[in-house]
Order: C-alpha cells, then structure tokens, then sequence
C-alpha cells in the first residue's frame, strides 16, 4: 500500500463554503482522514448554493471541494452534538472553522473550548477581515473581502471608464485555501520541534491583498497605480492580446528588447514589420503604440491560430492561448500533467491540488459525502454504542 504523507492524520472540518474546507480537501489529497462537520437536514449550505446542472443529484462544485470526506451531520447548539465534537477535537490533529467569533464563542467551539482537550490540536481559524480591528466580527465572501475590498475589483476594469469587474464563482476561495493549507503545514512543522499544537490563522482580506500585493506594495511606496487602459491603448503591444482569423485569441509575452523585437517582427510581418521605420526603436514603438497595435491586429486576424501556434513555438517567442471554458475542461496538457484527474473508477474529472511532491501518490479522488454519511462510522470509532446512537438520532441531535 502506498505510504501517504498525511496517512494517519486527523482533520475536523467544521467550516462552510470554500475556502476553510478546500484546505481540507487538499490535506485529504494527501492521505489525511477529513471529518465534514455538517448540521443536520441540509448540511453545509455550499451544497445547496453551488450550481448543480438540471437533474444533476449532487453539485459538480460541491463534488470537487469535498471529495474524500467523512460527513458527521450533528447538531453543534445541542449538548450532546457538542460532546460529540469535544470528544472528536480530542483525537483530531488539526481543526478548521470559519465561523464568525461570535457564532464560535456560542456554540463553545473558540479556540479557548478546544484547546485544553488536545494540547498537540491545531486550530485553524479563516475569517473574512481578520480578528482583530473594527470589522472582526463581520462576515465576508471572496467577492467582498477577497475581490473587491483588495482593489482587484477597481483595477481589472477594461478602462477607467469602464463599470468594476465581476469576479467568478471561488475566484478568491481557492487561492485563499492554499494560503490556509500553508498556515496548517507550518504549524505541523512547528508541532514536530515543540510537541504541542496551537491556533494559526488566514482571512480572505489578506489572500486578496497578497494577490495584489504588486499593486497595493506600489501605492504604499508613493507611486501612482493606473487602471489598465483599453487595450488598443495599451502602451506595450507587444505584451497585448490579439483575435485570430478563427476567433480564437492569443496572447503575447514579447519583451521588448531590440534583438527580441526584431525576431518578432521578422516572424509575424514577413519582414515588412521589422524593416518599418516609425518602429524602429523601444521609443518609437511607446509613441506609436496605438498605431502598431492596430497592424498587430491585421497580422493575427490574417491566419488562425493552429498556424500562428507552431510559428511562433519554432521561434522562442512566448505567448498563451486564451482558452476558453470549455477547453479548459479537456485541456490535453492538464491531464497530462495531473491537473485534471478522474475520480476513482469513474470517468468524469475534476481539478486536482495544485502541486505535487516527489515519491507520494495523491489519493484517488472520491466522490463527496450526502449529509450524515458516516455518522455510524465516526460516532463509533469515537466509543459510541449502536444504542448510543440510536438515542442520539431520535433526539435528532445526529441525522
């Protein structure tokens, strides 16, 4: 059997939505035992908001951010739930929450609850701004705390005069998660010098701005920080993305070195390019910049992109097709590379961790629990009798 680095580990996911039980996900990726705390009934509501496809039994969001887990549908404001939890938090390894300060003081699940049942626990707190400041206690999605509140959202706009942009569904969930997953794999290493456990923390406020920290590390220096402008303005053609014949689009990565220009150049404007004088120099090119995206638009809408792909490949020059969803999806490198993967025994895919690490192979993905799945399962493991349980489903403490 294939050793796992996180075999043996116990982790309690007791968080909703994304971005806390993401971080989860990837833990199990690598072998770790999740526990899924969901209430009773409907469970985590990220079941029910997630886009599910008409007739569908489950949601495809929900099916990737959740796969591997163990789900336990108790009820946390009951006192028999939260003993349920207490005796669980004492044999976890690592426990996520992304209630609210308040919603955890009440429930007594804070850190402060848990701790002093497991000296060797991780807790790991997400929160939308943070725990400390005037808005701690405010709740916040990727979209508000993440996106908008980072300045992400005021400076993707397609021009100055042009309205925010939206973000997409986990847009900043995802990457958040990642950040969570770090907080946790430092602790554990902290753990294995000291012994003991502790509390580490994230918030989507500080994913968004380290996602923007160019920007926002730029206007704290004094600088001034420009929306993009419309890209038949841009001021750098060169770094500029272009519509083939066929529609597709294709973007380019061409720093503008006068040997790199001249390579250019003479590969996409069969020479007359590289031989025009109003380009000639970095400077002419910045004046001229409008000018030169419009012959660059001429050029790429004059063959599609299948024959501009292996062009500019034989010539070293960088650039990155503008792909869209629905190739995304079946994208041949992607599964070449373990990006996308299959769940187990199945055909349909789903998007895998994003990294890998030499010698452990990832678990094979398995498919999201229905609400309660494994109460049986975790409530004995944990020292309860089948007449235990029984007594606890019928004061519907569990489903």
């Amino acid at each position: 059997m294939t050793q796992r680095i996180f075999d043996g580990l116990k982790v309690i996911d007791c968080a909703s939505y994304i971005a806390g039980p993401a971080a989860a996900t990837v833990m199990s990726d690598f072998g770790a035992e999740v526990i899924k705390i969901e209430p009773p009934g409907l469970g985590d509501p990220y079941r029910g908001i997630a886009t599910r496809p008409a007739g569908a039994p489950t949601s495809p969001n929900w099916e990737m951010d959740s796969r591997n887990k163990k789900s336990l549908a108790i009820d946390l404001a009951s006192e028999q739930g939260r003993d349920i939890l207490y005796r669980l938090a004492a044999t976890a390894d690592v426990f996520i929450t992304n209630y609210p300060p308040p919603v955890r003081k009440k429930l007594r699940i804070a850190y402060a609850d848990l701790a002093p049942l497991n000296e060797r626990m991780i807790y790991v707190s997400f929160t939308g701004y943070g725990e400390t400041g005037p808005e701690a206690a405010k709740p916040g999605f990727d979209v508000t705390a993440w996106w908008a509140r980072s300045g992400l959202m005021d400076l993707v706009r397609a021009g100055p005069d042009a309205i925010p942009a939206r973000s997409l569904s986990g847009m900043g969930d995802h990457p958040s998660a990642m950040g969570v997953y770090g907080a946790i794999v430092t602790a554990l290493y902290q753990r294995e010098k000291t012994g003991k456990g502790g509390q580490v923390g994230s918030s989507l406020l500080a994913n968004g701005l380290w996602a923007n920290a160019n920007s926002v590390q730029q206007q704290i220096c004094g600088e001034t920080v420009i929306i993009q402008p419309p890209r038949h303005e841009s001021a750098r053609p060169t770094l500029n993305h272009y519509r083939c014949r066929d529609g597709q689009w294709i973007i380019l990565t061409v720093v503008q070195t006068e040997a790199r220009w001249q390579r250019f150049a003479e590969v996409v404007g069969d020479g007359q390019l590289a031989a025009d004088p109003h380009f000639a120099t970095a400077s002419d090119r910045d004046a001229r910049a409008g000018e030169l995206t419009a012959k660059l638009d001429e050029i790429f809408a004059s063959k599609d992109f299948a024959e501009w792909k292996p062009l500019l490949e034989a010539n070293g020059l960088i650039f990155g097709i503008v792909q869209r969803i629905e190739d995304v999806a079946r994208d041949e490198q992607a599964i070449a590379a373990g990006v996308l993967v299959p769940f187990e025994g199945e055909e349909m895919l789903t998007v895998s961790s994003p990294f890998w690490l030499e010698g452990q192979q990832k678990v094979a993905p398995r498919r999201a629990p229905s609400v309660g799945e494994h109460n049986d399962e975790v409530l004995a493991g944990l020292g309860y009798s089948d007449s235990d349980i029984a007594g606890l489903r019928a004061a519907r403490v569990i489903d």
